[in-house]
């Protein structure tokens, strides 16, 4: 039986608050365990179990998918379709709600993040995992392509903002294909992409990364303000010394964030923080 005759057998009611789009179409499912790089020696946590579609297609591949999912309505569906899959761990709870070490404790060891995420959890999802001490070795989310577009974004364009710089700084990010909306049911109003995120540590040799990630924030807070502008705002500096930084790198004193790269925003940051030690 199909996952859709099976939802259709147990009166699923499909709830939008929770952003519920499933995918069926097994080329596409297989297509997005590849652009994960799956392998049969990996353990994936994938969020979003829904029907377990994308959970079959990973337990055929890896050695183990932790999943996890909120909608506890979802449990018949799931007994059946989920009932062949040994290596399927499920979970009925919410990974924004767990901690670090909770999460240690379930993984045992590295892991692979897999995700089809509804747009209102993207991004804390997202950097939940990111930024998380877990081992991970890479992150691949189906997530709207408005969203993937922002995360592949270069420095001086509309979508180019706080999370493209601040992934950029430990990660090399890819879209690896645009989806159809037609491909998901309930059919959403826009269409997707899958978005792959391969950690690689600290790319540009920032040292304190979690300063650097702190002047990207700042510079983005108050995008209609100068760079100079919200220095001053944020670090409790002086015009004059926001701008002297900024004149010592070559910036222009009118600069506004969106200008810089992750790689310009290390070097401001040092900058920044030997000025802050004065």
């Amino acid at each position: 039986m199909e996952i859709r005759e099976i939802l259709t057998a147990n009166n699923f009611r499909y709830n939008k608050a929770l952003g519920q789009n499933f995918i069926t179409d097994k080329n596409l499912l297989a297509a997005i365990v590849s652009d994960a790089l799956i392998t049969e020696d990996d353990t994936v946590i994938e969020v979003g179990t829904g029907a377990g579609s994308l959970t079959l297609a990973l337990a055929q591949v890896c050695k183990k998918v932790i999943t996890f999912e909120v909608d506890k309505n979802l449990k018949p569906i799931l007994d059946v379709t989920l009932k062949d899959a040994p290596n399927v761990e499920l979970h009925f709870s919410d990974v924004l709600r767990l901690s670090d070490e909770e999460l240690k404790s379930i993984a045992g060891g590295p892991v692979k993040v897999v995700a089809n995420l509804p747009y209102y959890v993207t991004t804390p999802i997202m950097m939940r995992f990111f930024e998380s001490s877990l081992d991970i070795k890479s992150l691949t989310f189906m997530v709207q392509k408005e969203v993937a577009d922002r995360l592949i974004a270069k420095e001086n364009t509309p979508d180019y903002g706080a999370i493209t710089a601040v992934i950029a700084l430990e990660a090399d990010v890819a879209t690896t294909r645009t989806v159809s909306r037609k491909l998901f049911f309930p059919q959403p109003n826009v269409d997707s992409a899958v978005v792959h995120i391969e950690k690689k540590g600290d790319k540009y040799n920032c040292g304190d990364i979690a300063f650097v990630k702190k002047v990207i924030k700042c510079a983005f807070m108050w995008r209609r303000k100068t760079l100079a502008n919200n220095l001053v705002s944020a670090f409790s500096i002086s015009k004059e010394t926001s701008e002297n930084i900024l004149k010592s790198l070559n910036f222009e004193t009118t600069i506004r964030g969106e200008k810089l790269s992750p790689a310009q925003f290390c070097q401001l940051a040092q900058k920044l923080k030997e000025e802050i030690k004065k």
